[in-house]
């Protein structure tokens, strides 16, 4: 699972990025990875284990809603 959300404001030179992946680890389990930052720039990254991919994506979709009722939307998406 991959989400890419942006949040742009020209009036207040706001152009943000939010990136979410989960990829499996060597152990069976999963991570999610959050990155975040100003468009352009290299950001920051989170990295949280999960023993299940189910967790995973649980987690995932919590911060996605999170996001979007911030404004962020889907990269192409209207805002």
């Amino acid at each position: 699972m991959e989400s890419y959300l942006t949040r742009r404001d020209a009036h207040r030179n706001m152009a943000r990025f939010y990136a979410l992946e989960i990829a499996p680890d060597l152990f069976g389990g999963a991570v999610l990875v959050r990155h975040w930052g100003r468009i352009g720039t290299g950001g920051q990254a989170r990295r949280q284990w999960f023993a299940a991919a189910a967790e995973a994506r649980a987690e995932a979709a919590r911060w996605r809603a999170l996001k979007e009722r911030r404004g962020y939307a889907a990269e192409g998406a209207p805002a």
